[in-house]
């Protein structure tokens, strides 16, 4: 019997990008076969920005690397209503920095499956 595994995956993006890497695309077709295992539960879209810029240009950036992985689970099978999603921008950094820093494992979104995910 496959097992639903809730996650989280994580994507991370090059800086002020928010385009779909391959390296994203490898993460996000596991995500999707997983997801197959899920009985269609509820998919959370968490975007982040790290803190090298204004904190409402990075907000935005956040919620648009939600878009970006949003568009590639729905071209790829997933069913747009059964994913709802929330930017944090600069906040709930993975890796603690200083304002102005550039860190990777702060660009990322996280998708976790099941009621009560991602939150």
């Amino acid at each position: 019997v496959a097992v639903c595994n809730k996650g989280p995956y994580i994507v991370f993006f090059d800086w002020d990008k928010s385009d779909i890497t391959p390296e994203a695309a490898s993460i996000l077709d596991s995500a999707i076969t997983a997801y197959g295992s899920c009985n269609n539960v509820p998919i959370m879209l968490a975007g982040y920005a790290d803190r090298s810029g204004k904190p409402t240009y990075n907000q935005g950036l956040s919620e648009r690397r939600n878009t970006s992985v949003r568009g590639y689970l729905t071209s790829h099978g997933v069913t747009d209503g059964a994913i709802s999603s929330q930017g944090f921008g600069e906040n709930n950094n993975r890796v603690p920095t200083a304002d102005g820093v550039r860190e990777l494992q702060n660009r990322r979104v996280e998708i976790t499956y099941g009621p009560g995910s991602g939150m």
